[in-house]
């Protein structure tokens, strides 16, 4: 039986999910996993667990190449079993330094389930349509920051961290099992040959598309911002902040502004257009991006609260709002190439924008004023570069508006 628009929609927000779920439900027992394995009670190393899941998307690169080939669920069959195995392994890690190797396969295989679940996108929608499916799924994978942190909670109420970690694993079982009902997107008349010449001229194809380029670069950068934040969001609510009972509300809370903006999103991509909607959300962050920066500096870091929190709650919903639209438009032109073109740009917002990440995490002992400035400098750099594509807008016709 052929799936339905809205169980398609409802998968692929579920596999997206599995990065989400490896990340955000672990944040509160970051904790216990210090005691664990003896680490100081201000450790930023748990950080280290989210960035080397992150580093794990790099093999996107191959995963692409292989799914332009091979097929799409090829491709989301090896990624399964990655992924399970490596969350399996890191909840019995007998050291920090093996589950950090066992999390970067776990990463590995979230990448291929990721890269594959947005060529399928790309291989049934296109541009502002693909913009608007996007949004949608991001608005379901957007609970789950909402839900995680809560649940971790509540497992660790009743069983230890490792109980914690064996959660996303679990669900991935049963995930995979309704991924068996998921059509093959790309037809064997569109599958690219797999050879290093056709691989290079795939790569050089991808990488030559200057608006490919563009938005791709705004996508890293922003995920940057991003990963950094998850990343150390224990660490500043429960110790730059002193408040670890506020960790699960503010960054559920966090989330949910976030769920709403990316479905705030599909509606203005459909009635604006992605790069009209792109400009003006950039725009928005660099100007919340630098209130904060002039409040820090003004009133001293860390600045108030209240304020750090409204602010990077602003500037996170909107990051994820441009998501779908610069995936979409980055993908846009790429045709059947789009298998190599979501892994390269899987690859670069995911492995570069996390290890960028890992280094602004990294400095934020007592202080939260390398991710103020960061947000900043993001914001004016994603700015002139989605300002620098000059083509003309496409108007759009709305009826009902």
């Amino acid at each position: 039986m052929k799936m339905k628009p809205a169980e398609f929609i409802a998968l692929s927000a579920c596999t997206m999910t599995l990065t989400a779920l490896g990340i955000d439900i672990m944040l509160p027992a970051f904790g216990e996993l210090r005691e664990h394995f003896g680490l100081k009670p201000d450790s930023t190393a748990p950080a280290q667990i989210i960035s080397f899941f992150f580093m794990g998307q790099i093999v996107q690169i191959i995963f692409g190449a292989l799914s332009d080939r091979f097929g799409r669920l090829a491709i989301l069959r090896i990624g399964f079993p990655l992924y399970i195995v490596g969350g399996i392994a890191a909840a019995f890690a007998p050291s920090l330094e093996f589950m950090l190797a066992v999390r970067f396969v776990a990463g590995m295989g979230a990448s291929a389930v990721l890269m594959t679940t947005v060529a399928g996108v790309r291989d049934r929608f296109v541009g502002d349509q693909m913009a608007r499916i996007m949004s949608l799924v991001f608005t379901i994978f957007l609970f789950t920051p909402v839900v995680a942190p809560f649940l971790g909670l509540a497992i660790l109420s009743v069983a230890s961290w490792q109980m914690v970690f064996l959660t996303p694993p679990l669900f991935a079982v049963i995930v995979f099992l309704w991924s068996l009902r998921l059509e093959e997107s790309l037809p064997r008349e569109q599958r690219t040959s797999l050879n290093w010449r056709s691989v290079g001229k795939s790569i050089r194809k991808v990488i030559g598309n200057p608006i490919f380029l563009r938005y791709t670069g705004i996508t890293t950068l922003l995920f940057t911002g991003l990963s950094s934040y998850v990343a150390s969001s224990e660490h500043i609510v429960g110790v730059i902040y002193g408040r670890p009972e506020l960790f699960a509300w503010i960054f559920a809370g966090i989330g949910l502004l976030m769920s709403c903006c990316s479905l705030l999103n599909s509606r203005l991509s459909s009635r604006y257009g992605a790069r009209l909607t792109i400009r003006w959300l950039l725009i928005i962050y660099t100007i919340v991006g630098g209130v904060l920066l002039l409040y820090t500096i003004t009133f001293g870091d860390p600045p108030t609260m209240l304020v750090f929190f409204i602010a990077v709650a602003l500037m996170m919903a909107i990051n994820l709002a441009v998501e779908p639209n610069s995936s979409a438009l980055a993908l846009e032109p790429m045709g059947n190439r789009a298998g190599m073109a979501s892994a390269i740009y899987g690859t670069c917002f995911f492995a570069i924008g996390a290890s960028l990440g890992s280094v602004i995490s990294h400095l934020m002992d007592n202080s939260v004023f390398p991710l103020v400035l960061s947000f900043f400098l993001i914001g004016l750099v994603t700015v002139f570069l989605v300002l620098s594509d000059v083509r003309p807008l496409r108007k759009k016709i709305v009826k009902n508006a």
